[in-house]
């Protein structure tokens, strides 16, 4: 479970009674989309014949400039999931990141089960005595990439969650 018990509203949109703008909604999406993107290869040169990961990726950038409705980018998340049923390891954790990340439309705080993913993923396909190292590196990058508008509510989302998120934002 990656998604606290008790809903942050600071991550539920304004007109359903949280703090969230729908501008910030779609930074934290994009920002997700390229966590899971990043590690897309992983799951790509063991499925190159299953689009389902990249094309949960593809509909919550879509979601962004409103070109998909939430339920099909929520949809897109959950089958980018089902491409990792039997997989194992870093194939299935980056499959894992884009159902994430096609999920944030949905529900924003999926943003960060996004990232964490991705760093698991990175650490599964490291060599075991560079996991930890990798995967701090991977966590860097992704702050790397944080805009502005939303660094300081997702790095204190990490803080608060990092517990639940087996510590991969310890970077």
């Amino acid at each position: 479970m990656i998604l606290p018990t008790v809903r942050d509203p600071r991550f539920i949109t304004i007109r359903r009674g949280g703090t969230l703008t729908d501008p910030d909604h779609r930074l934290l999406a994009l920002w997700a989309a390229d966590c899971a993107e990043h590690v897309l290869p992983l799951f790509e040169t063991v499925r190159s014949d299953d689009p389902r990961p990249r094309q949960a990726i593809e509909h919550i950038r879509a979601w962004t400039r409103g070109e998909v409705p939430m339920m099909q980018s929520r949809a897109a998340g959950g089958h980018a999931m089902g491409a990792a049923r039997d997989l194992r390891g870093a194939p299935r954790f980056a499959a894992y990141a884009a159902g994430q990340a096609g999920a944030v439309a949905h529900v924003a705080a999926h943003e960060l089960g996004a990232a964490a993913y991705a760093i698991k993923a990175v650490r599964a396909a490291a060599p075991l005595d560079r996991a930890d190292e990798l995967g701090r590196a991977e966590c860097r990058w992704q702050r790397e990439q944080l805009p502005d508008g939303i660094r300081d509510l997702v790095l204190d989302d990490q803080r608060l969650r990092n517990g639940i998120c087996w510590s991969v934002f310890d970077c």
